[in-house]
């Protein structure tokens, strides 16, 4: 009897070992995907960006562009809303970086570089960081703007992509590493029904593509 419990405990354990080691970090597998769904990402931190996109799309229900006072620095609106910016700000704070204390700093420092759409005399940390054309800005002064191109395979995960949807609203994305048609990959983006993921790659003008990591 007492070998027999042996042997199931050993069994159970050798089970739990292996759902541990299938789920672990590195996968770079967004849940509910299949290896077959997605291309392989080596880097932990991109990694960890498009897990932090694609997990908003079971949050963020709602686009609301509402201006609203947020705390400084780690600022943000409630979850379960937000624009096409903060999908991009809540995945990247899952890396570390904090795009709301970044683009301000910046902004400080450099405020005359930055567009000047909105009247504005000096920065605004409720506002500044969830604008795309200051995101734009941002992130070309730092030296991560890579060409922009007709090719689907330039645009790689964690890569960020911002387009004109025309009548001068610009919109943006984050690149995940789950597959669309082709050589596209799908995009966490929201553009008025919450965070979604999406192939929209070529569904308007790019008109800026970057690589922060």
């Amino acid at each position: 009897m007492k070998r027999a419990s042996s042997a199931l405990l050993i069994i159970a354990l050798a089970a739990l070992l292996i759902a541990c080691q299938s789920g672990r970090a590195g996968s770079g597998q967004p849940s509910g995907a299949s290896p077959a769904d997605t291309v392989a990402v080596d880097s932990p931190t991109i990694r960890k960006l498009i897990e932090a996109a694609v997990g908003q799309t079971e949050v963020t229900r709602y686009y609301d562009p509402a201006y609203v006072k947020i705390p400084y620095p780690a600022g943000d609106v409630p979850a379960e809303r937000g624009v096409c910016t903060d999908v991009v700000i809540r995945a990247f704070r899952k890396t570390g970086v904090d795009l709301q204390k970044e683009v301000h700093q910046d902004m400080a420092a450099n405020f005359s570089v930055y567009p000047n759409r909105w009247g504005l005399t000096r920065p605004d940390t409720n506002i500044d960081h969830r604008r795309v054309p200051n995101l734009m800005t941002f992130f070309k002064r730092k030296g991560k703007a890579v060409a922009i191109s007709d090719d689907a395979k330039s645009y790689l995960p964690g890569d960020i992509v911002a387009w004109d949807l025309g009548g001068g609203v610009l919109h943006i994305g984050l690149v995940t590493n789950v597959r669309a048609e082709g050589d596209r990959l799908k995009f966490v983006h929201n553009i008025g029904w919450g965070a979604r993921l999406e192939d929209i790659l070529f569904s308007w003008k790019i008109i800026g593509h970057y690589r922060y990591f």
